[in-house]
C-alpha cells in the first residue's frame, strides 16, 4: 500500500545518501504529511493531470501529488536528490514510471518531458519569485498552482498598487496570472525549522496581457519604476527615455499617467500604456 513520508524516514533518507540541508540550495524540507495532502488539496489537481514539482528534494510533496496525478515532472539540482526520488517513490508503494525527474537548475529548464498543467512545489527561498515567472514564461501548459514561499515574498506576490509589498514581483505576475494568498503553514513543518515563516500562493492562468516583445519592453519599464521606487515616475524613469532621445514626462503623459505618481500606485495596464510610448533604443 502506498504511504507518505515521515519525518523519521525522511532523516533516514537523507543520512543514507549523505545529504545535508544547506541554505545555499534554499533546503528546507517538508516532514508532514498532512500538510503535503493540504496543499495538494488546495492546488486542485485531478486524476488525469500531469503535475510539476520544482525542488523536490526528499519527496515527501512528490508522494502526495503521485497519489492523485496521473504523472509528476520533479525538477530537481541536486543530483543525489535526483537519484534518490525514483527510489522513494517505489520503496513507498508508488509507480516510479508516473515520475520524471530532470536533473537541472530550474533557472534554465526550458524544456520537459512532458507539458505540465498544475505546479505544485515547496520553492527555495533564495530564488523563488525568479524561477515562477520563469515557468510562467517558459511553460505555458501551466493552468493553476500553489506553492509555498517565505511569507515576505508571498505578500510580495499578492500585494496591491498602494501597499508596502507591492513592487515588481507584483505586477510582473500579473503578466500571465491571478495570485491569491491562501494559507500559512507551521514552521514545524520543515527540516531544518526556518527562521522566517511560509505561506501558500495559488496561481490561476489567464492569456499573456501581449507578446513577448511587449512583455520585454513593459518589465523593462517596471525594472526602472521599481528601481527607485520613492522617485516620482518622471525622475524614475527619465534614464530609460532619454537613452531613446525622448522626454519621460511628455511620454508618461502622453500615456494618460500622471507623472508625478510613483510606480508603486499603478497598476501592468499602466505601466503597459507607458512602455507603448517607448521609441526603439537606437545605437
Amino acid at each position: 500500500m502506498a504511504q507518505l513520508l515521515g519525518a523519521a524516514q525522511i532523516r533516514e533518507i537523507a543520512a543514507a545518501i549523505g545529504v545535508t540541508p544547506t541554505k545555499k540550495l534554499g533546503q528546507n524540507f517538508v516532514v508532514d504529511a498532512n500538510t503535503c495532502r493540504r496543499i495538494v488539496k488546495i492546488a486542485q489537481l485531478q486524476p488525469g493531470d500531469t503535475a510539476l514539482e520544482i525542488g523536490p528534494g526528499l519527496g515527501s510533496l512528490t508522494l502526495a501529488m503521485l497519489e492523485v496525478a496521473k504523472n509528476v515532472v520533479a525538477v530537481e539540482i541536486d543530483s543525489r536528490l535526483a537519484a534518490q526520488l525514483p527510489l522513494t517513490v517505489e520503496n513507498n508503494g508508488f509507480d516510479p514510471a508516473t515520475l520524471f525527474v530532470q536533473c537541472e537548475d530550474a533557472m534554465t529548464t526550458s524544456t520537459l518531458p512532458l507539458n505540465p498543467d498544475v505546479l505544485v512545489a515547496n520553492l527555495p527561498y533564495n530564488v523563488s519569485v525568479p524561477v515562477l515567472l520563469h515557468f510562467f514564461e517558459k511553460f505555458p501548459s501551466l493552468r493553476s498552482g500553489v506553492v509555498m514561499v517565505q511569507s515576505e515574498v508571498a505578500d510580495r506576490l499578492v500585494a496591491k498598487p498602494g501597499s508596502k509589498s507591492y513592487g515588481s514581483p507584483s505586477v510582473k505576475a500579473t503578466w500571465w496570472a491571478d495570485l491569491s494568498g491562501v494559507g500559512g503553514v507551521a514552521r514545524s513543518i520543515f527540516w531544518p525549522v526556518p527562521n522566517v515563516d511560509s505561506s501558500l500562493v495559488q496561481f490561476v492562468r489567464h492569456a499573456p496581457a501581449g507578446t513577448e516583445a511587449e512583455r520585454l519592453r513593459v518589465f523593462e519599464v517596471i525594472d526602472a519604476a521599481f528601481a527607485q521606487r520613492r522617485k516620482m515616475l518622471r525622475s524614475a524613469l527619465s534614464e530609460l527615455f532619454t537613452a531613446r532621445g525622448q522626454k519621460a514626462e511628455e511620454c508618461i503623459a502622453a500615456a494618460g499617467i500622471d507623472p508625478t505618481v510613483r510606480g508603486e500606485v499603478l497598476v501592468l495596464s499602466e505601466f503597459m500604456a507607458i512602455a507603448n510610448t517607448l521609441a526603439p533604443v537606437t545605437n
